[in-house]
């Protein structure tokens, strides 16, 4: 059965807020990211999927040419720390397509509207994320196991899908025996004899909930989401066989958040008077305002 035919038979989430504030939740798209030297750069494609507990993250210099060195994405647990207010995610080695933690402050977040703005603690950039996604599905799937299907061995792989709507979050890293060889190399100066197992990490984006729009792996640039051979293990676990470079792989995900129909935040609340000031202040302050995504 495909994906949404094993969801008709999962209950929805009983639990939907979690150990991060609701308005985490989403798709984001960087609008852009100011830096203490004066600098700030407002092109970099860069998008931020929030489930429940885990993060997915992809960063391009372009959708064609990023080099494949260059590209960055990963998946990783979500911290909270509720006492500092901050946020903070565990990426494991194998989580990660480049070798090493390209962001190692955590966050400072506020949010107004549908803009979440992330400050890090040194002050040495302030990122400008945007909700993409009003409202739909959400889904989170968090890969816990993985096997191969001819060997019967475990096999040490991370990976996920996060669906808010038509916008759909997929991450699997690489074969055990692929991460062992790039963990041996220096990315960003690996020879061009190692790029294709290096960019066998896949992060990928869909915006309009079928096709790969947004990629680390050349070769699934406008592939369609496999969302074909899953089985329903029980009401929290969904199995999925797969074909990876040839190797059938059983992997395992468990379900950390369901809801057929989500309402994302867009808006935030304010006091009396500040209602009054926009309300009288309207012809100057939302004469040209938009929802910027």
């Amino acid at each position: 059965m495909n994906l949404f035919q094993a969801l008709a038979q999962l209950p929805a989430s009983q639990e939907v807020s979690g150990p991060i504030p609701d308005y985490l939740y989403g798709a984001f798209r960087r609008k852009s990211i100011s830096i203490s030297n004066g600098l700030t750069d407002e092109k970099t494609i860069v998008y931020w999927f929030q489930s429940r507990s885990f993060t997915i993250d992809l960063r391009l210099k372009s959708r064609e040419n990023t080099p494949v060195n260059e590209r960055q994405g990963w998946i990783g647990n979500t911290l909270w720390n509720a006492e500092q207010q901050l946020l903070s995610w565990g990426v494991k080695a194998h989580s990660n397509y480049q070798n090493y933690v390209q962001w190692p402050e955590p966050a400072k977040l506020h949010a107004i509207g549908n803009c979440i703005l992330e400050f890090s603690p040194s002050n040495v950039y302030v990122e400008d994320w945007r909700q993409q996604v009003h409202e739909g599905l959400f889904l989170g799937l968090r890969l816990k196991s993985a096997l191969d299907v001819e060997s019967h061995q475990p096999l040490q792989m991370d990976g996920g899908l996060i669906i808010c709507d038509k916008h759909v979050a997929f991450a699997l890293s690489r074969l055990p025996a692929d991460q062992q060889t790039v963990a041996s190399v220096n990315i960003p100066s690996a020879p061009t004899m190692y790029e294709t197992v290096i960019e066998s990490f896949e992060v990928s984006i869909a915006i309009d909930g079928l096709h790969k729009h947004l990629t680390t792996t050349s070769s699934q640039q406008d592939q369609a989401l496999n969302f074909d051979h899953f089985e329903v293990i029980d009401e929290t676990h969904l199995m999925q066989n797969v074909i990876i470079n040839g190797q059938a792989v059983q992997l395992i995900f468990e379900v950390d958040i369901y809801v057929p129909h989500f309402a994302f935040q867009h808006h935030t609340d304010t006091t009396t008077e500040s209602t009054d000031w926009l309300r009288n202040e309207k012809q100057h302050l939302l004469h040209h305002a938009i929802e910027c995504l």
